[in-house]
């Protein structure tokens, strides 16, 4: 039972179906009993540097590409600037955090925003069926803070042992070099951890109009810390002033005929025009604990907060104003990372948010080279001082000019190299009791939210929902259908049903194939 008094379903077993196929080893050739689940102190405590298989699977997934990036390939971008409320709705925010660009109401910090889809390549349609990468890098006085998301609030999965098998899945055949929509159903229907997501990609929400008319959001839990070293768990929501609009089937299709530029020209036209669009920044917040009120677990990136419950208050404004003059040395070359944060901010241990930390800044290095924060683009607009040298594509020496000794590039030294800074305000300094496990979370429930999403959507939304996911499965063999329409059953039974009859399968025998039989999530 999980620890709500709710049956698990398989997404929490250790085993998986027995599917016929060869062993399963890492590229030194040993077995592997476990690639559902990266090892952490207990089933929801942070992740271990020792995860070898965790770490050599996403630094060669990072490496696939070259030189495009393996996901998120697809972008536009702008300048802009972020301006402070100094609070959270009414509350001080030196309440929650001391992060420092935050504290003042009025005060200003550059940014540059990349907006992209995700699974497809450089010169792809910006109509496609995708979720919409929105990653702001702020310049701010403590150095960058890299905030990255996307427009559907949730991801697929909720541990990083499962990303490069994910964005494999959704990627071209590696034979045909073709989508194929049985891969992309193959993987989901074993992976029920998917369906809020799913539901949600085929959907209206899967297509926005284009960048300027979308939300954006953190989607993983963070923390925040103040003063006192206290810690409260946060998620960050971009919310536009321009109308959020999204598109059905056709409207993309009729636009793909004519433009596959067509979001990052309204983007470019809108700001040249001096329509800067504008979006609010919302934060929910709660206490970092484990929450046993709720049905779920409030570190699980598949899910959102109810904003019932947590209600988003906004703490700042984002504003594009100006384009990039040149769209491979700033769009192309930005570089963000999930792990670039400042005082004040800080991680939550949610499984996907620590694996994405070490993966993104690791496929910088790759894709820009390790010297991609010495670029324009990605640098800090404060002095920098560190005791890394050389590298490929070095073209200056941190530090020098300030007074520094250029003979010393180590630490501690008492000739003339950077130093050590006093503490400042007390670290957050959380502790564990638990087990190092390789473990599902306790609370998945996989079904409850995607199930309130169909239901929230309206009638327009649900009809094109529906019919998208017909179009697609229609392609998919009787085994994956089967599966797929078990989980929209659990989801919701008139989601399974409409589902169900749209690719021409009986309800009774639909009704007969537990889709908990997928077990890996």
């Amino acid at each position: 039972m999980a620890a709500n008094g709710t049956p698990k379903d398989e997404s929490d077993s250790d085993a998986s179906p027995a599917f016929a196929g060869p062993p399963l080893t890492t590229r030194q050739g040993q077995p592997v009993s476990e690639n559902q689940h990266s090892r952490t102190v207990g089933n929801r405590g942070p992740a271990t540097l020792e995860n070898y298989h965790l770490l050599e699977k996403i630094a060669h997934f990072d490496r696939e590409r070259i030189p495009e990036r393996v996901v998120h390939a697809r972008g536009a971008g702008a300048h802009g600037y972020f301006e402070a409320y100094g609070t959270v709705g009414d509350v001080p925010i030196s309440t929650y955090t001391r992060a420092r660009l935050l504290q003042e109401n009025g005060k200003r910090t550059p940014l540059f925003v990349r907006f992209s889809t995700v699974v497809h390549g450089g010169h792809s349609p910006e109509s496609l069926r995708d979720p919409r990468g929105f990653a702001v890098k702020f310049y701010t006085e403590d150095g960058n803070w890299d905030l990255v998301g996307n427009n559907l609030q949730v991801f697929f999965i909720r541990d990083a042992m499962k990303f490069p098998d994910l964005v494999h899945a959704f990627k071209p055949d590696p034979v045909t070099n073709r989508q194929d929509a049985n891969r992309i159903f193959d993987f989901v229907s074993l992976s029920p951890s998917a369906m809020h997501m799913v539901t949600f990609l085929f959907s209206p929400w899967g297509i926005p109009q284009d960048y300027r008319h979308m939300r954006g959001s953190g989607v993983h839990a963070y923390k925040w810390v103040n003063e006192a070293g206290h810690a409260v768990l946060v998620k960050y929501h971009w919310i536009p002033s321009q109308p959020e609009v999204n598109l059905t089937q056709a409207q993309a299709d009729a636009i793909q005929s004519t433009n596959f530029n067509h979001a990052t020209q309204d983007l470019y036209d809108a700001i040249e025009s001096g329509n800067f669009p504008e979006w609010e920044l919302r934060v929910q917040i709660i206490e970092d604990h484990a929450h046993p009120e709720l049905d779920f677990d409030p570190l699980d990136p598949t899910k959102v907060w109810p904003p019932e419950q947590f209600p988003l208050r906004p703490i700042g404004k984002m504003v594009l104003n100006r384009n990039p003059v040149n769209y491979f040395a700033e769009v192309e070359q930005v570089a963000f990372g999930t792990g670039v944060l400042v005082d004040g901010l800080d991680f939550s241990d949610d499984k996907l948010l620590q694996g994405r930390t070490f993966s993104y800044s690791d496929t910088q290095r790759y894709r820009v080279g390790p010297n991609y924060l010495q670029l324009p683009i990605n640098a800090p607009k404060v002095q920098v001082n560190t005791n890394q040298r050389d590298g490929a594509m070095t073209y200056h020496v941190d530090a020098l000019g300030q007074g520094a000794n250029p003979h010393v590039n180590y630490e501690p030294t008492s000739r003339g190299g950077s130093q050590e800074q006093s503490k400042g305000a007390p670290a957050h300094e959380p502790a564990y009791e638990a087990r190092l496990v390789r473990s599902a979370i306790d609370r998945t429930n996989d079904y409850g939210q995607a199930g309130d999403r169909f239901r929230a959507f309206e009638d327009w939304e649900r009809d094109e929902l529906v019919s998208n996911l017909v179009g697609a499965l229609a392609q998919c063999n009787p085994d994956i259908q089967e599966r797929m329409v078990g989980h929209f059953s659990q989801c919701d039974s008139n989601y399974g049903r409409r589902v169900a009859e749209g690719l021409g399968l009986t309800v009774n025998g639909v009704a007969a194939v537990p889709a908990t039989v997928a077990a890996t999530s």
